[in-house]
């Protein structure tokens, strides 16, 4: 079965109809158990009404009147039945009611206040329910003589008792079984729409009806549809960052092709005309360097585990170390184990890891590598920063460096490629931000704030 409601409606349906006749049953065993103890409980009256009545005549013969309170013993046929027996089993008394039949052989109890229950047929088939009780009858003072007393009784009226019972239980059990199999099939349509919506708004997405998923989900679909709008929301910002790098990639290339076309056009000296093509060629390469690495970026990842950063911070530590060996900087890392970042690692080695190398080109001895979290407008963000003790950034350049107006050509200003892509990657990529103030060491400090999530 493929279908989730099937499922839950089939396997609700067994464990209910299970329930339900496992509940039966119990209660027709309870009610016939119950009419049973009602029956021995009506016989042994019925035996103890005899044993009442009874009496010794003057030659010590148990007689019984011809009368008795139970006017069914006096009825032929009546389907109350009562015999005596003697210690021998010889018939001494029966009642008027076993004209022409007699009670099955029934096994005689010979110990004296014993009473013995069976069920069993009479000659012509009927089932009847017998009782016997013997008693130990004082004659004399030094005689006793025993005496078994049965009673039987026909099992109709039990059986019928027992059907309408039945017939009753089971009806009202198939009633409810009924009812609570068509709420039970409310309830799950009911429960599950939250299930057909999710499908129905997915369809829609792929129509382009709609971009992302609604709102308003039970909590346990929450985390569903929130990373598949997460991952919705990644798809359209990746796409939508691929169109901006060839549009930006393709408004940047028409400088250097019009200098070159230009060049070519003018019929300018070969020396000229190679020292414009070697420029225009390494300003065409940068620029292609730059949008590649700006369109690379991952950004959040959905569905993805934390990335501890501490040990990044020392990969890059120990590469930057053996770049810079022949300057020998005391780069250092500040990152606690439990810092982690929410995106994708390479994205990361480009923060820090073009901070770490700027740091390491300007410094002039020390570099501190720093990331921590930090809370932002309820928000926790994770805060990135690189100190060296170099010559800082002039005040002046900052703006351009940060600057988000001009898009046209962004690598020739202010430290080439790597700063420029960083600032791309805080800004666009993990909506966070860039800032560049002067270190406590002297020289520059780069701040990078990253939110992993767009405002609201």
């Amino acid at each position: 079965m493929h279908s989730l409601r099937a499922r839950l409606l089939v396997a609700g349906s067994v464990v209910l109809v299970a329930f339900l006749g496992l509940t039966g049953l119990t209660l027709d065993q309870a009610f016939r158990d119950s009419a049973l103890a009602a029956v021995q409980s009506r016989l042994q009256g019925q035996v103890y009404l005899l044993l009442g009545a009874a009496d010794l005549d003057a030659f010590n013969r148990l007689t019984l009147p011809q009368t008795l309170a139970e006017a069914r013993f006096s009825t032929p046929d009546s389907g109350l039945y009562a015999d005596v027996m003697d210690h021998e089993g010889n018939l001494i008394w029966r009642s008027p009611s076993l004209l022409g039949q007699a009670l099955p052989f029934f096994p005689a109890v010979r110990n004296a206040g014993e009473t013995q229950f069976a069920e069993l047929d009479s000659a012509d088939g009927t089932p009847l329910f017998v009782m016997a009780l013997t008693v130990s009858w004082e004659i004399s003072t030094s005689q006793d003589q025993i005496f078994t007393f049965r009673v039987a009784e026909t099992q109709w009226e039990f059986l019928d008792q027992l059907w309408s019972f039945r017939r009753g239980l089971w009806g009202w059990l198939m009633a409810a079984t009924c009812v609570l199999l068509a709420v039970q099939g409310l309830i799950l349509h009911w429960s599950l729409k939250p299930l057909r919506r999710v499908a129905t708004e997915v369809k829609d997405i792929e129509t382009g009806q709609r971009a992302e998923l609604g709102s308003g989900y039970p909590e346990e679909l929450l985390p569903l549809t929130a990373n598949l709008n997460a991952l919705l929301r990644q798809s359209h910002v990746h796409l939508e960052r691929y169109r901006n790098a060839l549009a930006d990639l393709a408004h940047s290339l028409k400088t250097p092709l019009a200098v070159l076309r230009g060049t070519l056009e003018n019929s300018v000296p070969p020396e000229e005309l190679r020292q414009t093509l070697g420029e225009q060629v390494e300003r065409m390469n940068r620029t292609v360097d730059y949008q590649l690495q700006r369109a690379a970026a991952s950004g959040r990842i959905a569905l993805s585990a934390p990335l501890p950063v501490a040990p990044i911070a020392r990969k890059i530590q120990d590469s930057l170390s053996k770049v810079y060996a022949s300057r020998s900087p005391q780069l250092s890392s500040e990152v606690a184990a439990a810092t982690v970042f929410y995106g994708d690692e390479g994205d990361l080695l480009e923060i820090l890891g073009n901070l770490a190398d700027n740091a390491c080109k300007w410094c002039r001895k020390q570099v501190i590598m720093r990331a921590y979290p930090a809370d932002h407008d309820g928000r926790t963000e994770l805060v990135i920063e690189v100190e060296d003790d170099g010559p800082g950034i002039p005040a002046e350049q900052a703006p351009l460096l940060l600057g988000r107006g001009q898009r046209a050509d962004p690598t020739v200003a202010g430290h080439g490629i790597g700063l420029a892509v960083v600032r791309d990657l805080v800004e666009e990529v993990y909506y966070g931000r860039l800032d560049i103030a002067r270190s406590s060491l002297g020289g520059a400090r780069v701040q990078a704030r990253l939110r992993f999530q767009a405002d609201s």
